[in-house]
């Protein structure tokens, strides 16, 4: 492969991942939604925003959808205990805001 030929082929590789980005992106607000849902029912109802059991149920569903890789069962799961900490801080900010109406 030429270099020019390399260029182009990096060019379309990076043209999906851009694509892909935006599509990761646009289900991370869906799930941010569905969090702050989930946060109004937490704060009518007095509960708390950290539930072990329930992240742990989130860690067994995302192992399980991770089947056979590429990504690694542990590197799932560290990518979404980043996603839940920045979920559970919308949880948070949501309820503290909501809690001054």
């Amino acid at each position: 492969m030429t270099q020019e030929e390399a260029r182009l082929k990096l060019e379309e590789y990076r043209v999906l991942i851009d694509e892909l980005d935006r599509r990761l992106v646009d289900l991370l607000k869906q799930r941010t939604r569905v969090v702050e849902d989930i946060g109004r029912v937490k704060r009518e109802a007095r509960l708390p925003i950290y539930e072990p059991k329930r992240e742990d149920q989130v860690f067994a569903n995302i192992a399980q959808a991770s089947g056979d890789g590429p990504l690694t069962k542990e590197a799932v799961r560290r990518i979404f205990e980043r996603i839940i900490d920045e979920m559970r801080m919308v949880q948070r900010v949501r309820m503290e805001r909501d809690g001054e109406k």
